[in-house]
């Protein structure tokens, strides 16, 4: 019964606040901040200290049920919501202060975080759809939070692209259960070894089901709406871009390809040459778009867009070592995307400032941020020992291992992308260090601009966890490499 506490606690607490007097700002933070560290040490407490386990079924029909489990995978996607949750919440009672409508955003806000939780510990296909069709439902007002033309624009597009892909998925789900084991249960491995189905029906659905799950991962062509959700307020932004959204579904590709249909039927057939040829284009293509882009969160949106694809190759590879180098960009990209988003937020709130161009010589306005932006900028372009560089390694080694065609296009794609991510970043870094602050603009002088200490704990939390990942990249690879070769 374990399981159910970090999936109802958000969930329940987040319901309630829309109706409990807490209009008072201060009361509202303690009740909101005290639900999400509960929540978050629930879910530490499991991923220490349970070990692989299961609720019982709770049967919806025949062959469908609805079912929790904590598995190897379980883990990964649950420690990164665990720790970047609570932080992100403290961020967001400073930056909600200059937004309106505070109590119906932290009251979406902590149901996200449930239903985000019930993507991560669902034991099945089905109680997986049923989270990611709700995770859609709670972030929606998020998206609209503003209520204006531009957000109520972003909210539609993201909604048509949302239920779109889960129309796909459903397929998925569908032919798991009428030719996998009876049940949409997540077997190590898959599903449909030795099923007797039509090879060719399989593959054209796992690719449907790639591209379903793939909309919330941003995969081309199907990334279009999470540039646009990046009107929402930062918060909002970072959570969907590190944690919440993206990160789901790349979380649900990689359970589809290696505890659904199993790579058994997939692997140097047409079906993994396609979705890989996907992942690749996207990669190089999303730090492209990210290179022309000059607003500071879209170019940060861009390239979320690229990273995410980086999960989706390594699924690709459909190889245990693959499926390492994913669980590894995940939390690793989780944590540096939330970081730079953070300071994106922080920028326009204390000076109200969007554009590359406008945020020159901040570092002698906001010499903490503008620190933290650059560290988090290099882990990102995968300057060695920082996090980027062991997962960008891990990838690239799981291609070249492959050979062939996965090699060449593989590591093609991750240069590529390290060499465009340098070229989005630095300069962005390098112009707030060296060149002199726009005057025109009207900053004030000579008063340090960087946040309050709500927002500066979590900046100093993310670049330190930054800094510690970079030595712990080899016992982390081998944790990550025996829940792949469990599969």
């Amino acid at each position: 019964m374990l399981l159910i506490i970090p999936v109802l606690l958000p969930i329940i607490g987040g319901a309630l606040e829309a109706v409990l007097p807490l209009s008072d700002r201060r009361r509202r933070s303690i009740y909101v901040g005290v639900i999400t560290a509960l929540n978050s040490l629930v879910l530490a407490y499991l991923i220490v200290f349970c070990g692989d386990i299961a609720t019982s079924d709770i049967l919806m029909t025949e062959k469908l049920s609805f079912r929790l489990r904590m598995d190897g995978l379980s883990r990964v996607f649950s420690s990164l919501i665990a720790f970047l949750w609570p932080l992100a919440s403290l961020y967001a009672f400073s930056y909600m202060e200059h937004e309106r409508h505070e109590q119906r955003f932290f009251s979406y806000y902590t149901i996200s975080y449930g239903v985000t939780c019930g993507i991560a510990l669902a034991g099945n296909l089905f109680t997986l759809y049923v989270f990611y069709e709700l995770l859609t439902l709670s972030t929606l007002p998020l998206v609209l939070h503003k209520l204006d033309a531009e957000s109520v624009h972003a909210g539609r597009v993201y909604l048509y692209f949302s239920i779109s892909g889960a129309a796909f998925a459903f397929i998925g789900m569908i032919v798991l259960l009428t030719w996998g084991v009876g049940n949409t249960a997540f077997v190590p491995g898959g599903v449909l070894s030795g099923t007797q189905a039509d090879p060719l029906l399989i593959r054209i659905v796992y690719v449907m089901t790639f591209l379903g799950f793939g909309v919330k991962a941003a995969v081309f062509p199907l990334y279009a709406w999470l540039p646009r959700v990046s009107v929402a307020p930062t918060p909002v932004t970072a959570l969907l871009h590190a944690v919440a959204v993206v990160k789901a579904g790349a979380f649900a590709v990689l359970r589809a390809t290696y505890y659904g249909f199993g790579t058994e039927l997939l692997r140097g057939t047409w079906a993994q040459y396609t979705v890989f040829a996907l992942a690749a284009f996207t990669i190089v293509f999303g730090s492209a778009m990210a290179l022309r882009e000059r607003h500071l969160k879209r170019r940060l949106a861009y390239s979320t867009v690229s990273n995410l694809s980086y999960i989706l190759l390594g699924a690709a590879l459909m190889s245990p070592e693959g499926f390492t180098g994913s669980m590894l960009h995940m939390l690793f990209h989780g944590i540096i995307k939330i970081t730079l988003f953070f300071c994106a937020g922080a920028i326009l709130v204390r000076t109200g400032r969007e554009y590359i161009q406008e945020i020159r010589g901040f570092g002698k306005l906001m010499p903490f941020t503008m620190t933290v932006f650059l560290i988090a900028s290099a882990a990102l372009v995968g300057v060695p020992p920082l996090p980027g560089f062991i997962s960008k390694w891990a990838l690239a080694s799981a291609a070249v291992k492959e050979g062939g065609v996965l090699a060449a296009c593989g590591t093609g794609a991750l240069i590529v992308s390290a060499v465009l991510t340098a070229c989005y970043l630095f300069p962005v870094a390098a112009a707030a260090w060296f060149r002199p602050v726009n005057e025109e603009l009207s900053v004030v002088e000579g008063v340090n601009r960087d946040p309050d200490k709500r927002m500066l704990i979590p900046f100093a939390v993310l670049c330190a966890a930054i800094i510690l990942l970079s030595f712990a990249g080899g016992p982390l690879t081998d944790a990550l490499s025996s829940i792949a070769k469990g599969i």
